[in-house]
């Protein structure tokens, strides 16, 4: 054979050679997860059992690893504020730390209260239905993953357990109205993400980027803007990702995070003083003023992650050891510090293998995201988060981001139509000049600043830049800037997702558990 079909085989191959690879290394750290449980626990009756929800759940935590991880470092991805690769890194480090320091020592078994344990009398269906709901759950994240949807993997171990409660127990077992919240979630976390990032993103182009002078409106608000991020990701880190180690109320954690926004503000304000300097008084010069800023967001918003979402692999793993061990069911189950590692090390595994797939399509697939931007999602995740909680209002980190992404893409979608809308509406008042003389008209419009569109507006009002525009034309320019910002078919893609998440991992459930327990009963 010769040597350039040889090149040609090996290139068609490499594909299939990197998968292989991730796919041996997943399945070494789960025969690892077998040999190490067996080991431990080579004294206790039904063991195996034990050794196979390990196995589950070490399978859970790298499909949350894998899908969920990505909403906290893709947009500083997407906006070239980290590297593909320094985002996995931060986000594995970081995400292993909270697991680690500030996942607690006990976690609730029934999450979110949507089956009543006390309906579940026998231990051995009740390991039955743990098992089942959390193969369910990473089930439905290893599809959602593989078909680049961003999902919420609490909402995937929660139709999980509902879907074997309901299975074990009958429907009376269900939590309903718990379950009619976690629905209004699936609209409740995108719209405030999307209203608050589009909130942020108004704010800044009206402060900074529709000035004169850029460089000067940069000192004045951008030091306020990450003073403020810092207040918000202080208190947001005090309330969820120190939660179960260090209990605070929400008027304390916010008091912390503001004595904390005021020492950063100091610090903060000379630097961006001297970079505001030397940066190009453009748009451009500004987004490099928020690199900082955004790596640290994705180190936090990792942290709190691996703190909360730890629990989604790791609880109901908990609560299949705390049963075969103690032989009973709690609502609450001690971690054995093994059981965490297998949460925090199968989360950041997964993250690095197969993560890098929805960290493209978050951070750059949906729209396209700058540092400005991505500042504004992250700025969305923390404050949303904050205050949802503290009305009890049920949200998904992982709705709120991806919400807020779509829309600052939005935003800008309607930015400039109304730009467009407010040329259309004048120059129709307008004739006297032909077809070319408005085309070029337009083509300036497009290029000016905001201070020159508002000149040449003025120019159009006092009939001094007299234009016609044919309604074939104008058609045609409302095509133009109606330009779409935001891909519809991810839209499309991921509303369906999070809508299907409950019932699919429920339905799926249901399914394993009769499985499970038709092989177990004799």
């Amino acid at each position: 054979m010769e040597f350039s079909n040889i090149n040609q085989i090996e290139k068609a191959a490499a594909p299939y050679q990197n998968e292989m690879m991730r796919l041996g290394i997943g399945l070494f750290f789960m025969v690892g997860i077998m040999f190490y449980v067996a080991t431990m626990t080579s004294g206790i009756d039904d063991n195996y059992l034990l050794i196979i929800a390990a196995m589950i759940g070490g399978y859970m935590a790298m499909n949350i690893g894998a899908n969920d991880v990505a909403n906290n470092v893709g947009p500083a991805v997407g906006s070239n504020a980290l590297t593909l690769t320094g985002a996995i890194l931060i986000a594995a480090i970081f995400e292993a730390a909270g697991a680690l320091l500030a996942g607690g020592e006990v976690v609730s078994t029934i999450k979110k209260g949507i089956i009543d344990p006390t309906s579940i009398t026998d231990p051995d269906v009740f390991v039955w239905l743990m098992m089942a709901a959390l193969l369910a759950g990473a089930l439905w994240l290893n599809l959602a993953t593989w078909l680049g949807a961003p999902v919420s993997t609490t909402h995937s171990i929660v139709g999980g357990v509902l879907g074997a409660g309901v299975a074990a127990g009958g429907f009376d077992v269900a939590n309903w109205s718990k379950m009619g919240a976690i629905a209004a979630s699936w609209v409740i976390s995108p719209a405030l993400g999307g209203i608050i990032a589009a909130a942020f993103l108004l704010f800044i182009k009206k402060t900074i980027l529709y000035r004169d002078d850029v460089s000067s409106a940069a000192k004045r608000i951008v030091p306020l803007l990450i003073a403020l991020m810092a207040w918000a990701f202080v208190t947001y880190l005090a309330l969820k990702g120190l939660k179960k180690i260090w209990e605070l109320d929400f008027l304390t954690a916010i008091s912390i995070g503001f004595a904390a926004a005021i020492v950063v503000l100091v610090l903060v304000k000379p630097a961006i003083n001297r970079l505001a300097s030397s940066i190009e008084n453009s748009r451009d010069g500004v987004n490099a003023l928020f690199t900082i800023p955004l790596i640290f967001a994705a180190a936090m918003l990792s942290f709190a992650h691996g703190a909360n979402d730890v629990a989604n692999a790791v609880g109901p793993l908990a609560a299949i050891s705390n049963s075969i061990v103690d032989s009973g069911i709690s609502a609450k189950a001690n971690i054995p510090i093994w059981v965490m590692m297998v949460g925090a090390i199968g989360i950041s595994l997964g993250l690095m293998l197969y993560g890098p797939k929805l960290i493209k399509t978050v951070g750059s697939e949906i729209t396209e995201l700058n540092k400005i931007r991505a500042y504004c999602v992250a700025m969305a995740a923390a404050i949303t988060v904050i205050f949802a909680s503290q009305l009890g209002l049920p949200v998904s980190s992982t709705h709120i981001a991806v919400g807020g992404i779509f829309g600052v893409g939005f935003l800008r979608e309607y930015l400039k139509v109304s730009y467009a809308s407010q040329l259309h509406s004048i120059a129709e008042l307008h004739e006297g000049k032909d077809r070319e003389q408005v085309k070029k008209f337009l083509e300036d419009f497009k290029k000016a600043s905001v201070d020159e569109m508002d000149q040449m507006l003025k120019k159009l009002k006092k009939k001094t830049a007299e234009v016609h525009l044919p309604k074939s034309e104008r058609k045609r320019l409302k095509l133009v800037y109606r330009e779409e910002l935001v891909k519809r078919s991810h839209l499309a893609k991921i509303a369906a997702a999070w809508i299907i998440t409950v019932p699919a991992s429920a339905l799926l459930a249901a399914v394993l558990f009769f499985t499970i327990r038709g092989m177990m009963i004799p």
